[in-house]
């Protein structure tokens, strides 16, 4: 696979891991994006749009002598995981 559209597949990847789709039902990424498309925020809707998009003008011949533009200029920063709040009460002070 062509490395101009690697940034796009990470995003992807990283924007399935944290929808509800994986972390509350249990499903695995490559379900969601298959069955339960239209369950996933629209952030990951248009990155598989984008990298679908990436994919298929490596293949354009018109698109191909001019370089693959699709993917080249999108930058990939992963998340940082959502915490978890702790389920321990807060500490109280005691009366002296």
């Amino acid at each position: 696979m062509a490395s101009s559209c690697q940034n796009l597949i990470a995003a992807l990847k990283d924007c399935l891991k944290y929808t509800d789709c994986v972390l509350k039902d249990g499903r695995k990424p490559s379900e969601c994006l298959k069955n339960h498309f239209d369950e996933l925020p629209e952030e990951c809707q248009s990155l598989r749009k984008a990298t679908f998009e990436c994919k298929r003008s490596m293949l354009d011949m018109r698109k191909r002598f001019r370089g693959n533009i699709v993917g080249t200029q999108f930058e990939f920063t992963p998340r940082t995981p959502p915490s978890i709040p702790s389920s321990d009460p807060p500490a109280t002070s005691s009366p002296t």
